[in-house]
């Protein structure tokens, strides 16, 4: 391989991490999120997110706030990633900060009315570690040599509920509550792993669990575990460009108010798809779209998300490697 070829590869490897996505939007990762990657690499993402249907998209528990609601959100996010090796194991730790504005209709008893909120979300922390495949890339060389082949991880997120409240309405982009998701993402190649030809076939098992909201509109709001499975069909287009298939599946959920269920557990589908281009070695772009399927019934979880994400990443052994092959 070409050195300025086998560099680009690094780089595209590393930075794959820059798709880091919240969580809170429709509640799923995009696809190549769990890629591993070099230890010690860094990534500053910045996410634009246009959404709508009957829920806070804000919310990853999708409480069904009306059969009649309809809710429009614009999500602005930045967040922080940095891989590292934990027992010769790669390991990630994240932030991500959400902000925007939430609108829309939403019936309070007999009556629709209308609700607002803008402003700071709950910031989001997100650790994983490997735990089934191979060990961490603590150089170029691994780099050069790695394949995921079958890797497992183990998966902790949790939210810390200091956003923008208020307890009047139902409509808010913090919780008032924590909530956290634990899960084991699954990475499967299929065939060469060479940039311009990889293919994966990638699961996400995982379960949500969440606090009480003891102030949800004068009212005590509680969550059931709600189970979500995430599956991505990920292929290289050129070097540069990829896409991806996205699955969602969400059972679970129930939630209540006061002790009386309100409304049904979720069992909703959810299907899109995702294209990737690295514009350059430190930047990457990604477009997304995602749609629930399943969603005619009066009472179902509805929701449209479409996703633009920029993320410039670096890694100070990856920038020195640049330096000497450019002098």
């Amino acid at each position: 391989m070409k050195p300025m070829t086998w560099l680009r590869g690094a780089a595209a490897m590393i930075f794959t991490l820059g798709t880091l996505c919240p969580p809170q939007a429709l509640a799923q990762v995009p696809a190549r999120f769990y890629w591993k990657t070099l230890s010690g690499a860094n990534a500053l993402p910045v996410i634009f997110n246009s959404l709508s249907g009957n829920t806070n998209p804000f919310d990853p528990g999708h409480t069904v706030l009306s059969p009649s609601a309809q809710v429009d959100a614009t999500m602005a996010m930045a967040g922080f990633a940095h891989t590292y090796t934990l027992a010769e194991r790669s390991a990630l730790a994240a932030v991500i900060f959400p902000m925007g504005r939430l609108s829309g209709q939403v019936s309070t008893g007999a009556a629709a009315a209308s609700q607002s909120s803008s402003g700071f979300g709950d910031p989001m922390l997100e650790f994983n570690v490997n735990l089934i495949g191979p060990k961490a890339q603590k150089n170029l060389p691994d780099v050069l040599r790695y394949e995921p082949g079958f890797s497992v991880d183990l998966l902790a997120d949790l939210a810390l509920p200091v956003g923008e409240y208020n307890s009047s309405q139902q409509l808010n982009l913090g919780q008032n509550r924590w909530y956290g998701r634990l899960g084991a993402p699954v990475i499967w190649q299929l065939g060469p792993w060479v940039p311009g030809r990889r293919t994966t076939l990638e699961l996400l098992p995982a379960v949500w669990l969440f606090g009480t909201n003891d102030n949800y509109a004068g009212q005590t709001l509680k969550t059931d575990p709600m189970f979500q499975l995430d599956a991505h069909l990920s292929r290289d287009f050129t070097e540069r460009a990829w896409g991806a298939i996205d699955g969602t599946w969400y059972t679970g959920g129930q939630s209540s108010i006061n002790g009386v269920s309100s409304g049904k557990k979720l069992n909703n589908l959810g299907f899109g798809f995702t294209f990737g281009y690295s514009v350059n070695d430190n930047m990457n772009l990604t477009v997304g779209y995602k749609s629930t399927v399943n969603d005619s019934a009066p009472d179902a979880m509805r929701m449209d998300s479409f996703m633009i994400t920029l993320v410039f990443g670096w890694h100070p052994l990856l920038e020195g490697a640049r330096r000497l092959k450019s002098e």
